[in-house]
């Protein structure tokens, strides 16, 4: 009898979800004030995570710079500075684990206050066909997309779960809830770091620590350079263009502020995501997945082939100028 009654609460605790997140979508919900949290960016230096320091400073936060390259850390930090806002570079190797703790350790020791925001945004990708890829960059792909995420939610998530405040935001990828070929090592960094990601959020709603919030934010290949070369079918393009940066900073920001869990960017890659669900049980036809169908289709099952080849002539020209 209780089981029954609990399948029944939880039918209408799924059917009040999706009526509320319908209305959502039409009626945007009130965004959080963050002005004075104090908001950590790892990857700071450059690409997504400077558009975030200053997106979060227009906000009225704090920021925190973490990244392995003091010069272009720098560099964002005098922007944060020219819009007025308070900006703290660190050089922090996130791969390594004594290196966060420390430096967490010397921020709260700096700043005489706990992060509150933590922006898991870091990511590489080595660029090579696995068969190809040296085990070293296959290990720092995975180290920096997923590893980190270990080290910098265990330096501070203690705090924000103590003071019942915080909001941990993972920046993963479109290819870690679905891939294609050639780039295994990204793929499996961002599938790791969906599935901790996740896990986290599943731990703290157990634990019921309401004040921590969980944002996964998934966005498709953005023109950073980062996949330069990538290319799918001219047709799919018109609708499915790489991302301006700009726009999937506003659009993350836009998930942060209103606590949304996850955000795909642009809502269009939401489609491949749902039909991975629906179709990735019928395995039966003779020249693959429907899946693989799918991306055939759109050009996207050989969408890294161009950019594998362009990373292999960017290698070539640098072993040329060094000899």
């Amino acid at each position: 009898m209780i089981f029954l009654m609990d399948l029944q609460m939880m039918l209408l605790d799924v059917i009040y979800f999706i009526l509320r997140n319908s209305v959502r979508v039409v009626l945007r919900p009130r965004t959080k004030p963050i002005d004075g949290e104090l908001v950590l960016i790892t990857g700071s230096g450059g690409g997504l995570g400077r558009i975030f320091a200053q997106e979060f400073t227009k906000h009225g936060a704090e920021v925190v710079l973490w990244d392995i390259d003091s010069s272009s850390n720098e560099q964002t930090a005098k922007l944060v500075h020219e819009m007025g806002g308070k900006a703290h570079t660190y050089k922090v190797d996130v791969t390594n684990s004594e290196d966060v703790y420390r430096h967490a350790e010397l921020v709260r020791k700096d700043l005489g206050r706990d992060v509150t925001m933590l922006v898991n945004n870091a990511g590489v990708v080595a660029g090579q066909r696995m068969l190809d890829c040296p085990d070293e960059l296959i290990e720092r792909t995975m180290k920096v997309n997923c590893h980190a995420l270990f080290w910098t939610v265990k330096a501070f998530l203690p705090q924000m779960k103590a003071q019942n405040h915080g909001h941990i935001v993972t920046i993963a990828s479109v290819l870690g809830l679905f891939s294609t070929a050639c780039v295994e090592d990204y793929c499996a960094s961002k599938f790791a770091a969906v599935g901790f990601h996740e896990s986290l959020a599943h731990e703290l709603l157990a634990e019921e620590v309401e004040g921590v919030k969980m944002t996964l934010v998934c966005p498709y290949i953005v023109d950073t350079g980062m996949f330069e070369g990538c290319k799918i079918r001219e047709e799919v393009e018109l609708l499915l263009p790489p991302l301006e940066p700009q726009y999937c900073v506003e659009q993350a920001m836009n998930a942060i502020l209103i606590d949304q869990p996850l955000v795909c960017i642009p809502r269009l890659t939401y489609l491949p995501f749902l039909s991975r669900a629906i179709l990735c049980s019928f395995s039966d036809c003779c020249h693959g997945t429907p899946m693989w169908l799918q991306y055939r289709f759109m050009g996207s099952d050989k969408c890294m082939f161009p950019f594998i080849d362009s990373k292999k002539k960017q290698l070539s020209n640098s072993v040329v100028k060094v000899e």
